[in-house]
């Protein structure tokens, strides 16, 4: 089940962060930092809404969602990160669906992803055109030589926009 993320989940994030294989130990400490800035000021201070995928008390995803700063109602979505033992069950798509609906319901109008160019992130830019976002651009060696920056998005609708 999707849901706001607790404070105890904050390890267990961290933990499948890490255990994932995919980020580095900078982009590892980067979530545990983003994570003590949401506890400490909280959601709209800090900028970052977490959700977690929790069965039980078991952490299986989380994602994390803000405010694009100097935009009108742009969002971005910062971490989208699955328990590698449960890879391929929907969980990435449902975590999604509920970082959209974050934006949706604060009158959103765009959710942007960036993502790495690299072959090992060739899967995560599939399933983002896969569920319906737009390949924008890519900046060339952006993170480093021959690591491109891909940038995503996808119109979000407001409900009353959608009657």
């Amino acid at each position: 089940m999707i849901v706001v993320a607790q404070p105890d989940d904050g390890l267990q994030i961290k933990d499948m962060t890490y255990r994932t294989g995919m980020f580095s130990e900078e982009e590892v400490q980067c979530v545990a930092d983003i994570w003590q800035q949401h506890l400490q000021f909280g959601p709209a201070a800090s900028g970052y809404s977490f959700y977690v995928d929790r069965v039980d008390d078991k952490v299986n995803g989380f994602v994390c969602v803000g405010p694009r700063g100097l935009t009108d109602r742009v969002y971005d979505l910062y971490w989208i990160v699955v328990d590698p033992d449960v890879h391929r069950k929907g969980i990435g798509r449902q975590l999604l669906e509920r970082a959209e609906q974050a934006v949706r319901d604060l009158n959103g109008r765009i959710l942007v992803i960036e993502t790495s160019g690299t072959e090992k992130y060739a899967g995560t830019r599939a399933f983002y055109i896969g569920v319906g976002y737009l390949h924008e651009a890519t900046l060339r060696d952006l993170y480093s030589d021959g690591d491109d920056l891909c940038i995503f998005t996808k119109r979000i609708l407001p409900v009353k926009d959608r009657l």
